[in-house]
């Protein structure tokens, strides 16, 4: 366990080097989801109560197209000088190659969520300060089941042609259970509705989720990976 301990965060420290070296992901998806935040304040009402309504759709449909810029670069990057080689003959298990991608990745989605909440809760005027916690909880796990599927599927798609166009197409999908719940419980705790007995079953959806794709992913990522 130390040893796949060792080798996943040797991984995920390599790839936030990198990517803090580069910063290509990162800008790109964080321009992208302040460019959408901005323009559907232009096209939603703030002071409205549509808005309330839709809140945490219109958060988490940010959240997600943002994450396929990051993940969509995971497997990508190790494709220059045979990295991607490299790394799978190395002596340790692909699942840690493969879990200290995913922590990176993670936290890179982390950073830019946080920020887009700033940013939404400026400009679309939502007062959440009560629920803050909650809120943070909800897009903590909704995050890591998005940022786990995405990882596995950029690994997938690592060697196609069109691979930014299949990575949504493939994961957007299996994503629809852990959105619909990330959404309707970010939208309830921004109207100021605690987490309880009517919106408890989806939480443990989303926790559910992601126990089983983590589970899933680490399963047959050799299969992905190594064939």
């Amino acid at each position: 366990m130390k040893t796949f301990l060792r080798a996943a965060a040797a991984v995920a420290s390599k790839d936030l080097r990198s990517e803090l070296r580069t910063k290509e992901a990162f800008n790109a998806s964080f321009a992208f989801s302040m460019v959408i935040l901005v323009l559907f304040s232009f096209a939603f009402d703030p002071s409205s109560e549509e808005l309330s309504t839709i809140s945490g759709g219109l958060l988490w449909l940010v959240f997600s197209f943002a994450g396929a810029l990051v993940l969509n670069r995971s497997f990508a990057r190790e494709l220059q000088n045979d990295c991607l080689d490299a790394l799978m003959s190395a002596p340790v298990p692909v699942a840690a190659v493969f879990f200290g991608k995913t922590l990176a990745n993670y936290f890179l989605l982390m950073i830019v969520e946080i920020a887009a909440l700033a940013v939404f809760a400026v400009l679309y005027n939502t007062h959440f300060s009560a629920q803050f916690w909650p809120v943070v909880l909800v897009m903590l796990l909704g995050t890591w089941g998005m940022t786990v599927i995405g990882t596995m599927f950029s690994a997938l798609t690592v060697n196609l042609r069109m691979r930014e166009m299949m990575l949504p197409t493939l994961v957007y999908p299996l994503l629809i259970p852990a959105l619909m719940a990330a959404m309707t419980l970010t939208s309830d705790l921004m109207n100021g509705t605690p987490l309880g007995a009517g919106n408890m079953i989806w939480l443990r959806v989303l926790a559910g989720f992601d126990f089983i794709y983590t589970i899933l992913a680490m399963v047959f990522i050799d299969i992905v990976l190594v064939g």
